[in-house]
């Protein structure tokens, strides 16, 4: 259910709201493509069929890539405001997408953002174990959101009464609410890091 029922509702929650935007005539200013891949756990394979074979856009006009992979528990391990999400990458390789992710989160969703796992030191090296990695690896922003591993993490008990739908809901808002700002922003997010 976390991992990764949780992102692919989330997903499909925000693809609804920027559909009910355009219904209501605020269309975004840039395209917005939401891609559901497969295959991560095997090697980050359909996002890497995407970015490697068959890109919808060029990735030359991919202005970022925001993953959710696993937003709807607790990390056991964590102390502190149980508001919150792991941020990670979102720095790596634009300092402006990281500012705008922190103006949304100021303005929007006052969520604890935790910088613990985008260290580039941090032995569990979750920047290169998922799908946006694909896209970082070619040079496109990216931000991944995640709760953190828990007890049911690749496990059978990773079931729907142990999500937490209040901060999924709110995770959720602040992928939304960034996702717009990088949509209609004047000019792209700027690019001021390379790929390591």
């Amino acid at each position: 259910a976390d991992d990764d029922g949780s992102g692919t509702v989330a997903m499909l929650e925000i693809a609804e709201a920027f559909k009910l935007a355009v219904d209501a005539g605020k269309r975004p200013k840039r395209s917005v493509v939401f891609l559901h891949v497969t295959g991560e756990e095997k090697g980050l394979l359909g996002s890497r069929y995407y970015t490697d074979y068959s890109p919808v856009f060029p990735l030359e006009q991919t202005v970022a890539n925001l993953n959710i992979d696993m937003i709807g528990r607790i990390d056991p391990k964590r102390e502190g405001d149980r508001n919150y999400v792991y941020l990670i990458g979102s720095d790596k390789l634009s300092s402006d997408l990281h500012e705008l992710s922190e103006e949304v989160n100021n303005k929007y969703t006052n969520i604890t953002l935790d910088y613990k796992y985008n260290d580039e030191n941090d032995p569990n090296r979750f920047y290169y174990r998922s799908d946006h990695y694909n896209f970082a690896k070619n040079n496109i922003p990216i931000i991944f959101y995640f709760n953190g591993t828990h007890d049911d993490y690749h496990r059978p008990g990773d079931t729907p009464d142990k999500i937490n739908y209040d901060l999924m809901t709110n995770r959720a808002r602040l992928v939304f609410h960034t996702a717009w700002a990088v949509a209609n922003r004047d000019g792209r997010v700027i690019v001021d890091k390379m790929a390591k």
